[in-house]
């Protein structure tokens, strides 16, 4: 949004795209705990969740799928006819996404596609046309979140081979699936460089990339095919942190 709008977009953009990604978001979350029911219950990391558990009911989740997909209709409409033609196609990843790591391991890779479509969003609620910018931020958030997803999956390696689910760790191993992510990461790197050169920010957004860099450095220097003992801190940690860079580095990159 602030790319889009060359600084504050607006708080007509900004409350119905933030109503926009916490529908999504909603339907996502709630989509794959119903999709994924058995197996997270056939899971020691997983089992203790809602539905297997039986603290909430297939029902309520599914209603709760519902609302968030409405309310994400509801808030594509308010901002402009192009959001409101996409966000069907945008619901079809968002929802379709819990299925395919029952039948590839590209899973990851959808997985991050689907999730930088919020960076397509996010620029036609302000200026809608796809051009370039926000097409270069969907690649570097597809590449960026598989690679954190590949490390994630590293820890249910035996699990998914087991139940006959597909991932990068179970196809190829562990050391494949970090080598891999360190790859995904190295192309985050250049297409977040690519996105500053294209839309002219100013120099705090070369050391917010400078930064980010190095905490994905960081990142893969916490884990290896011996150790993943330091996992979520590389998963839930590390990638907070690049975010909330990211977001301030373009903000102050614009705006200084």
């Amino acid at each position: 949004m602030a790319l889009a709008a060359g600084g504050w977009p607006g708080w007509w953009a900004v409350g119905w795209v933030s109503a926009a990604m916490v529908g999504a978001r909603t339907c996502a979350m709630a989509t794959n705990r119903v999709v994924d029911r058995w197996i997270d219950a056939r899971n020691p990391r997983t089992a203790g969740r809602h539905l297997p558990t039986g603290a909430l009911r297939v029902g309520e989740l599914r209603l709760l799928a519902v609302a968030g997909a409405a309310l994400m209709l509801v808030a594509a409409g308010m901002l402009n006819t192009l959001c409101l033609a996409l966000a069907p196609l945008a619901l079809a990843f968002v929802v379709g996404y819990s299925y395919t790591k029952r039948f590839t391991w590209t899973s990851h890779w959808i997985l991050g596609f689907t999730d930088g479509i919020a960076a397509a969003g996010g620029w036609i609620a302000v200026r809608p046309a796809l051009e370039a910018p926000p097409l270069v931020l969907w690649f570097a958030l597809t590449v960026w979140i598989a690679g954190f997803d590949l490390l994630y999956a590293c820890q249910d390696v035996e699990v998914d081979r087991a139940q006959g689910l597909h991932s990068v760790p179970a196809r190829f191993g562990v050391a494949a699936a970090l080598a891999t992510a360190r790859v995904s990461h190295a192309l985050t790197a250049g297409a977040l460089a690519l996105l500053g050169w294209l839309t002219g920010l100013g120099w705090p957004y070369w050391v917010g990339w400078a930064a980010v860099v190095a905490l994905l450095v960081w990142e893969h220097a916490l884990v290896s095919p011996r150790d993943l003992s330091r996992l979520d801190m590389a998963f839930f940690n590390v990638n907070g942190y690049i975010a909330l860079l990211v977001l301030a580095a373009v903000l102050a990159g614009l705006w200084l």
